[in-house]
């Protein structure tokens, strides 16, 4: 396992983070994605500390608190110190019926930090993020709030998910210009058959230097293997849960060629999508979620595979993003400069 800093700090997380969304799903959308209990949690916990995993993610509005809850547990259960775990939650989604039991504004935000440190039973979220841009309130008024609870040491870092670019960059302005806690991560969806946000979001988080949490990096299951062919298997959760959406005629042309590779280096489908990108520069870490120890596992190998610039080029032949406006046009004049690069005058 190796590690990296989280953004533009000294924080090191693991390449894989242990997703928790699986945690404590009893019915509806939580049940269908997972229902696992305290026992079988703390044996997935395990499991992914064993094979060096300190990066924890989870969010309140996972089967509505439970998922909190069931992690702090398991981290006691199993007599983890507190300072080798690094633990991200988030706030945004509806915790209640009222009008003001949801979104980022500072009442919501304070409310639900409070609410999440007890659920987890500790005195600090490692990093905590907004999990989705909230229209109706302020921009300044969520970064000065998620600014208090740093000050407050409830807090000790601040990152976003599910942000748009520009929105990014606005919240970085508005923290350089008041001096507020620094944003440090974008949790964001990221796939072969979902490279949307290399037309923005990773030109910006380059230059910025924002680390990138990936989700849901199987495509939902997607890229397991499991599917091909235009149509879903009878198991699995996209036979019941179909997001996120997939282009399948891609998809499915990218299966192929990862089936090739996979087989050329006895490996598994799963395992050439996670290692896709973890060799990609801007990712810091990715978010693996499971429902057995065996999936676990088998995601975690994904670190042990090493693709060649040929296999990194084929996988790019099949899934790489159509050329639109204004990135053919940015592309085509920066050539008027290309053959001066490096000289120095």
């Amino acid at each position: 396992m190796r590690y990296r800093t989280l953004g533009p700090s000294g924080l090191l997380v693991s390449e894989l983070c242990l997703g928790t969304m699986t945690f404590g799903g009893s019915e509806g959308m939580w049940g269908q994605i997972g229902q696992l209990r305290q026992d079988e949690a703390d044996l997935l916990v395990r499991a992914a500390l064993d094979a060096g995993i300190n990066f924890i993610d989870t969010a309140n509005v996972y089967a509505g608190g439970e998922s909190e809850r069931i992690l702090g547990q398991a981290i006691r259960n199993l007599g983890i110190p507190r300072d080798d775990v690094v633990i991200a939650t988030k706030v945004l989604g509806p915790m209640g019926e009222g009008p003001n039991a949801r979104g980022a504004s500072r009442a919501h935000i304070m409310a639900q930090a409070r609410a999440s440190l007890k659920r987890l039973e500790t005195d600090h979220i490692d990093l905590y993020q907004i999990h989705g841009f909230d229209p109706l309130t302020p921009m300044t008024e969520t970064l000065e709030a998620l600014d208090t609870l740093v000050r407050q040491g409830h807090v000790r870092y601040i990152g976003l998910s599910n942000w748009a670019a520009w929105q990014v960059v606005r919240a970085v302005g508005i923290t350089e210009a008041r001096k507020l806690a620094p944003i440090l991560s974008l949790q964001a969806y990221y796939t072969l058959v979902g490279r949307d946000l290399e037309r923005e979001i990773v030109p910006m988080l380059k230059t910025e230097g924002i680390g990138l949490m990936v989700w849901s990096p199987l495509a939902g299951g997607f890229l397991s293997g499991k599917y091909s062919g235009g149509s879903a298997a009878d198991q699995g959760r996209r036979a019941i849960f179909d997001f996120p959406p997939v282009d399948l005629e891609r998809g499915d042309a990218a299966i192929a060629v990862m089936r090739e590779i996979a087989l050329a280096k006895g490996c598994t489908v799963a395992q050439v999508a996670l290692a896709w990108l973890l060799h990609q520069p801007v990712v810091t870490s990715v978010i693996v979620g499971a429902k057995r120890i065996e999936q676990l596992q088998d995601n975690i190998r994904s670190t042990e595979v090493s693709l060649s610039a040929e296999d990194l080029a084929a996988l790019d032949a099949v899934t790489k993003l159509p050329a639109e406006y204004p990135g053919w046009m940015l592309e085509r004049q920066a050539e008027y400069r290309a053959p001066h690069a490096g000289q120095k005058g």
